[in-house]
């Protein structure tokens, strides 16, 4: 089998993460109940992770986007269940190999730019507080 990419590894990840903690469902929707076998979780990994041996080169692209859209928008059961809108770094750290290491404590350099247009956020809802106050 071919080495997985980072996001497929995060998503395996996620998956392996709902069935230790009871989370993860099969079938539509999860109508199917939960999954109680360590290999249907993997094979349910594996699928929407994209690294599947059994699906085409194109059903595992559209697989592994699936997935990523749900965890964007926050509709995995672990998001569900923890509260949260998306997974991974909170803010702008550098969390992926590619912004500079495997897991980075420090934010990422922002641009000039991007701080003036940060300061302006800060003092406009400064402002927006101090009217409403």
């Amino acid at each position: 089998m071919a080495k997985e990419s980072m996001a497929q590894r995060k998503t395996a990840g996620r998956v392996m993460h709902e069935f230790k903690h009871g989370e993860l469902k099969s079938g539509r929707g999860g109508k199917g109940g939960k999954v109680k076998s360590r290999r249907q979780a993997i094979a349910i990994a594996l699928k929407e992770a994209g690294a599947s041996k059994y699906e085409s080169k194109g059903e595992n692209k559209r697989n592994l986007r699936k997935s990523k859209r749900k965890e964007a928008t926050g509709r995995t059961y672990q998001q569900e269940r923890e509260g949260k809108r998306r997974v991974g770094a909170s803010s702008r750290r550098e969390s992926s190999r590619s912004m500079g290491g495997k897991n980075a404590k420090r934010p990422t350099h922002r641009t000039r730019a991007q701080l003036a247009a940060a300061r302006r956020n800060i003092r406009k809802a400064q402002a927006a507080r101090r009217r409403a106050a």
